[in-house]
């Protein structure tokens, strides 16, 4: 005879992955706003040119923000607030929102 699943246990351990990937993604997205240098703008600026890039419809612009993102993020990013190829002490490189050890 099959032993009976426990459907609680069950959604209560798909309840905790996914309240840890969330905890994840925003200590990323600290991390993101830290090596870039934007932990140095007022937080109103930095909401506001978040809204922007939200609200952007233009893909030409889309695709010069994508490619300078994919620069930073290869190292090859020469003008950000922490100087070339800097990351702030601590922090480490995001590859698509997960990082690497």
């Amino acid at each position: 005879m099959r032993k009976p699943r426990d459907f609680d246990s069950e959604l209560k351990a798909l309840a905790d992955k996914a309240k840890q990937l969330k905890e994840r993604r925003v200590r990323d997205l600290g991390t993101l706003v830290t090596a870039t240098g934007a932990d140095a703008l007022d937080a109103d600026v930095l909401a506001g040119a978040l809204l922007e890039a939200v609200a952007n419809t233009d893909k030409a612009t889309g695709e010069g923000w994508r490619k300078r993102g994919a620069a930073f993020f290869q190292g090859k990013l020469h003008n950000t607030a922490n100087g070339p190829d800097k990351r702030p002490e601590g922090t480490l490189p995001l590859d698509g929102g997960a990082a690497s050890a």
